[in-house]
């Protein structure tokens, strides 16, 4: 084996000689295949082998760094395609008879496919289909190629034909296993391949049956006799798997299914003890009829055990998994409870909060909370259908988009027109478009740069230009906001040493990105020195103030007095302590859309604070704002497909866990993918939800009451939170134990639900943490 270390990892004892590479580093092209190339032509001229691997990775790395259509892509087709050509000139070189490859077969293939953009692991046709080249330095007979076309031809654009065979991934493994003659895998339930099987030599050579008068074979009628007894022993392990598995099984098939199944069985079983009598029999007869019937008996064999295998094969498909019911049942049940029982929790909280002068007042929160609960509804039941898992982002959007004109229409009936309810609107057509653009497959770059309207600047303006405008506006966008985020600093901290320690760090940070930026350009590209330090250091640097920032706010947290300062500057100082802490880690990991994503956080978190803000003050009400809540949720939900990521793990952007490091590390590259794939939707939004609770409190002098009044106000507005998550992941959960059979389940409602679990668990995690920091 020489490659792809996780043949290692899988198969530690089973390579009398090895050569693995490290495989995770998605930005490294050519270590693992020059090490191949390095140790593959001079291993085909040994004789010491029985299998060889060699798994490249190029491809892979180059598909998920710079997508399907770019030069490194070419470039690495291009270096496989001489790779190719010199193996085959070497097996073709040493397949003479007696020669050490005179029986060699070779195949190429590729363990996924690609999407445009590079990922894989869903479950499209291009991410599941991949090639399969096979080659055998032997060509067999015309007559046994003539019963193995089952090709499908096509004209290609140079007007040439092209037959193109398939074959499934269920038959893989047992035609490699009666190709290298070892026992078929127990859980196959697969067919041996005709067309791999008949590349093999020693299928279709003449040769004399048995040692008493058998007749001499030709070399169709070889071919078709061994190519029966070997589906005589897959068919055998088939159905021995068939009784053992509804043996042991729970459900098992369905016992008319079964029945069906045996009686395909046992008549294969009866025409192969004939056809065994009439091949080798020493009756007299005239030698046409006895190979007329020979010609004829072989192909009604081979399509007896055909049929069996197909037929099985397919009934295993329509009942593919077994589900433990039960135990589905009982995990609905913990969750539906635990949605209840948080419920329950945040109505008697309302109910203890709300003062007695304000409870004629507190009618106007029901709407309010009926209006929340449907738009969470709306979204939660769209699960139920894999076109709306698809689009969630887009769902998303518009509920957000409802409950601002909602506002709207409710401001100007009071005749209260706000500024913000406009700004958040405008804001929600902006990030309709950007959702469009982050959860489109077909763009390898960064989705920002193939929006149309860039496109059309370009061409009014030139390419160079805009190529220029492209590698500097992101420059010019991250500075506006350290500029706003320093500003805040400065109105929200006042402590001295905390606020120049987190505003140096802070500008440290935004400096490194930048560095980190300009050092994958051009600008850098003659100084190796230099863009070494950008790429590999800047982003390190990013990492350890953000970790020395949480490590401060920790220490200010236990040791600061709490009562020299009014709760909710505390809060205020706490929280911009926090977000700042996470920011530049969570801005570096997005690359180059970070500050547009950030612009239009800020923005969106201004506007529903300042609604919020005026709906209190309108109200008179103390109690947390259900639609603000929600809003804050579908404004989490929009940044995460803004930033391009899917709930599917094709939608993980590996490239990011690579940020500021070549070598991977699993812990470490886990924690970076988790911070890039959680950070906008899960992260930042939960850290900032005290900015909701306590914004009305501003200018309110220190006393028990009032600060038990914004505790209060952030627990609801954390329990309202994670309600709404928990609702989401309930719902989900119900879709995919209804759509258990859908033909998309793992491909989008498993995903979807794993993506969700992940998400609610670090949603309450990051609500516990969140509630012990602020208290």
């Amino acid at each position: 084996m020489m490659g792809d270390d996780t043949w290692i990892q899988l198969y530690p004892e089973h390579f009398n000689k090895s050569f693995p590479y490290p495989s995770f580093n998605v930005k490294d092209l050519d270590t693992v295949d020059n090490g191949v190339i390095e140790h593959l032509l001079p291993s085909l001229h040994n004789n010491d082998w029985d299998v060889l691997i060699a798994h490249f990775l190029g491809v892979d790395h180059a598909g998920h760094i710079f997508g399907v259509d770019s030069t490194p892509m070419i470039q690495k087709l291009e270096q496989y395609n001489k790779i190719l050509e010199g193996v085959i000139d070497t097996l073709r070189s040493l397949s003479k008879p007696g020669g050490t490859h005179e029986n060699t077969l070779l195949l190429v293939m590729g363990d996924h496919g690609q999407t445009l953009n590079g990922d894989h692991g869903g479950g499209t046709a291009e991410e599941v289909e991949t090639s399969l080249f096979a080659w055998s330095p032997k060509t067999p007979p015309d007559a046994v190629l003539s019963v193995l076309d089952h090709s499908s031809c096509n004209v290609d654009q140079h007007g040439e034909e092209v037959c193109i065979s398939t074959m499934h991934q269920l038959d893989f493994a047992a035609t490699i296993s009666a190709l290298l003659g070892i026992p078929f895998p127990f859980g196959s339930i697969g067919r041996v391949n005709p067309e791999l099987y008949a590349l093999s030599t020693g299928t279709w050579v003449n040769q004399t049956m048995g040692t008493d008068a058998c007749t001499s074979q030709n070399d169709l009628e070889a071919w078709m006799r061994r190519y029966a007894e070997v589906l005589c022993v897959n068919c055998w392990q088939v159905k021995r798997y068939i009784d053992q598995y509804s043996a042991t099984s729970v459900i098992g098939f369905p016992s008319e299914d079964l029945q069906h199944i045996t009686n395909l069985y046992s008549r294969a079983q009866a025409n192969w003890s004939a056809s065994l009598r009439f091949t080798c029999s020493s009756e007299t007869g005239s030698q046409d009829k006895l190979e007329e019937g020979k010609r004829s008996v072989l192909p009604q064999q081979i399509d007896a055990y055909t049929d069996f295998l197909k037929t099985f094969a397919k009934l295993a498909r329509s009942a593919w998994t077994e589900f433990d019911l039960w135990s589905m049942g009982i995990g609905l049940l913990l969750m539906i409870l635990s949605v209840i029982i948080q419920a329950y929790t945040l109505v008697k909280l309302n109910t203890i909060c709300q003062p007695s002068d304000q409870k004629s007042a507190s009618s106007s929160i029901i709407g309010k909370l009926v209006f929340a609960f449907a738009l969470v509804a709306i979204r939660a039941a769209s699960f139920l259908s894999n076109s709306y898992i698809l689009a969630e982002g887009r769902v998303a959007n518009f509920l957000l988009a409802t409950s601002c004109i909602t506002s709207m229409w409710h401001s100007m009936v009071k005749g209260k027109f706000s500024i913000e309810n406009f700004v958040f609107l405008f804001l929600n057509i902006f990030t309709r478009f950007g959702i469009d653009i982050g959860m489109s497959k077909q763009s390898p770059a960064p989705a920002i740069t193939k929006d149309h309207s860039v496109n059309a600047i370009c061409k009014i303006f030139g390419v160079s230009s805009c190529n220029i405008l492209l590698e500097i506006f992101p420059s010019i966008s991250l500075a506006f906001v350290a500029y706003i985020i320093l500003k805040f600093l400065s109105h929200a901290i006042c402590q001295r040493f905390l606020k120049y320690f987190v505003s140096c760090g802070t500008m440290v940070s935004y400096v490194s990105i930048a560095f980190h930026w300009a050092s994958e350009t051009t600008l850098f590209s003659h100084a190796g020195i230099v863009q070494g330090f950008g790429r590999s250091l800047a982003p390190r640097f990013v990492y350890a103030i953000g970790g020395l920032s949480l490590a401060i706010s920790a220490l200010y947290r236990i040791f600061s007095p709490s009562d020299h300062l009014k709760m909710n500057k505390r809060i205020t100082i706490l929280a911009a302590v926090m977000i700042c802490s996470w920011s530049p880690t969570i801005l570096v990991l997005l690359g180059k859309q970070g500050p547009f994503v950030a612009l239009i956080c800020m923005t969106g978190a201004w506007c529903i604070i300042k609604l919020q803000q005026k709906c209190r003050r309108d109200s008179g009400l103390s109690v947390a704002d259900p639609v603000s809540v929600i809003q804050w949720s579908f404004l989490a939900v929009c940044l995460f497909y803004l930033t391009g990521h899917w709930c599917t793990f094709d939608g993980l952007r590996y490239g990011a866990a690579f940020i500021g490091f070549d070598h991977f590390h699993i812990i470490r590259q886990g924690l970076l993918l988790s911070i890039d794939t959680f950070g906008v939707s899960h992260i930042l939004p939960i850290l900032s939800l005290p900015f909701i609770a306590m914004v009305s409190y501003n200018s309110t002098s220190k006393d028990d009451r009032l600060k038990n009044v914004i505790l209060n106000n952030i627990t609801q507005v954390f329990l309202m939170y994670g309600l709404v998550i928990a609702i989401t992941a309930t719902m989900t959960i119900i879709c995919v134990t209804i759509q258990r059979r859908h033909l998309m389940v793992w491909g989008l409602f498993a995903p979807k639900y794993v993506f969700d679990v992940i998400g609610l668990l670090l949603t309450d995690l990051l609500i516990c943490l969140a509630s012990f920091y602020y208290s």
